[in-house]
């Protein structure tokens, strides 16, 4: 996804009135039913600012037209876990790996995550973002990086496992061991935005002036979901570019959601009190303590995971020219790690507003990384023949671990 694409995406959410089949579209429908839930519980009572938006509720649903308006329940509590997200996230990955029957796959996080699912980068990407920022979960989040970019060009998948992973399924059907491709993207965006609010509700227990503020952060929750949501791709990539591509517009989307994240929380933040600051901060501690946020960030690429130099040499016997710009690539890799490296959090972010910003450093990273490979591999590639091009996509699904 373009930036110019995702400005579109938040102009089509702040303007929905102006466009009811096209919000019908998003589902948007679903969304303030669910969201109208959970405002309900974290808004004031009386006030001209609940008025005004349970008027403006009310006026949207009748624009959309859709009876899909009552409040949602929430999730399963499994999905407010980020490590019961990690097991969910392995069990897809494998089950479209070998048969299913490998207990680990070589691209895996040391979290025991993984960051391709099939044709999908970043499963639960939102949870991941808000986790590490609200409660400093760092596993999920942090655990991306080099070998990511890695299985974007030696993709471990082969072609007819990649076409076992629906992207197109509207049913609403579930596969891969009871977990849907569609969950793992982001498919719920009442869900999820109504999850982490509830979360932080819970946590605080706000007064009326928190409670604006939270309703707030939950209207950017929502809005950062579906941007988050619309960078999922539609087709399975199928060439190393086309990976890479998918990373970089799942990694643009997600900068753009923290964007509409970071003030309303921030402002949430600055209106509690020490004692409900406390709490927050246990809860912090509390998950940590339960093994989901003590990993920091990847410094170093796993040694199985180095450049394979003897399979490209034996199946691609390039040439001159193209050793020479395999090298490039393989060079622009090692840049990528390095600029990984400098970008993971060298101290502990010990408030929300840090962590934020230690983020947002992560994933531009990120971002740079992936281009700079990205347009080295195309490099290459425009030198390469169609069987060479066959060749090098078939190394990462060779490998058994």
């Amino acid at each position: 996804m373009s930036r110019f694409r995702i400005a579109m995406t938040i102009a089509v959410l702040a303007s929905l009135s102006a466009s009811p089949a096209l919000a019908r579209g998003f589902g948007l429908g679903t969304v303030i039913g669910g969201m109208r839930a959970v405002l309900g519980r974290v808004l004031p009572h009386g006030g001209h600012r609940g008025h005004h938006l349970a008027r403006e509720s009310h006026s949207q649903e009748g624009r959309l037209q859709t009876a899909a308006l009552e409040p949602q329940a929430m999730p399963d509590d499994r999905l407010g876990s980020p490590v019961a997200r990690g097991q969910i996230v392995a069990t897809a990955a494998l089950a479209g790996w070998h048969d299913g029957r490998a207990s680990s796959g070589w691209w895996r996080h040391n979290d025991g995550g993984y960051g391709w699912v099939g044709p999908l980068f970043w499963p639960f990407a939102f949870d991941d973002i808000y986790d590490y920022a609200v409660f400093d979960d760092r596993a999920s989040f942090l655990g991306y990086g080099y070998r990511d970019i890695y299985a974007a060009i030696f993709v471990p998948y082969g072609r007819q496992d990649l076409a076992s992973y629906r992207l197109d399924d509207a049913s609403g059907g579930k596969q891969r061991k009871n977990v849907s491709l569609q969950e793992l993207c982001g498919e719920a965006v009442n869900e999820i935005a109504g999850r982490t609010v509830e979360q932080i509700a819970q946590t605080i227990q706000p007064n009326d002036a928190q409670r604006a503020a939270l309703a707030d952060f939950a209207k950017a929750s929502s809005q950062a979901a579906y941007i988050i949501r619309s960078s999922c791709p539609a087709q399975a990539p199928v060439t190393a570019p086309d990976r890479l591509t998918a990373m970089q517009d799942r990694i643009e989307a997600m900068i753009t959601a923290m964007s509409l994240l970071r003030a309303p929380f921030a402002n949430l933040y600055d209106l509690l009190n020490d004692e409900q600051k406390a709490r927050l901060n246990e809860r912090v501690a509390s998950r940590k303590t339960a093994g989901a946020g003590g990993v920091a960030c990847e410094t170093e690429p796993p040694g199985g995971l180095q450049w394979p130099a003897d399979d490209i040499e034996a199946g691609l016997h390039p040439d001159h020219r193209q050793q020479v710009a395999l090298e490039t690539l393989q060079s622009t890799t090692a840049r990528a790690v390095d600029m990984l490296n400098r970008a993971c959090p060298q101290a502990e972010a010990l408030t929300p507003s840090a962590r934020f910003s230690a983020a947002d450093r992560r994933l531009i990273a990120m971002l740079q990384a992936v281009r700079q490979v990205k347009a080295a591999l195309e490099d290459c590639l425009a030198i390469l023949s169609d069987g060479q091009k066959a060749q090098l996509e078939a190394i990462g699904p060779k490998r058994s671990s």
